[in-house]
């Protein structure tokens, strides 16, 4: 196997946690939701608390994208 091939594969299996934090995203959001529907009045406390989630499972996408493009171009 090629240093090439190995990068590509190394790659790859970086991507896999995009689907992880897509997972985790749209639970995020319909707990948000759902807590907002249920009640109205916890808005401003509830909304923080989702958006600081959103960031945080989104840092895990950069991280792992990161390193994807590391392994393809900086090796």
């Amino acid at each position: 196997m090629d240093v090439e091939a190995a990068k590509m594969i190394g790659a790859g299996l970086a991507v896999i946690a995009l689907a992880g934090v897509g997972v985790g995203i749209g639970n995020i959001f319909s707990a948000l939701v759902t807590s907002i529907a249920r009640n109205p009045a916890a808005r401003g406390e509830v909304f923080g608390i989702g958006i600081l989630g959103f960031a945080l499972t989104e840092a895990i996408a950069l991280f792992a994208l990161v390193v994807a493009l590391l392994l393809l171009f900086a090796l």
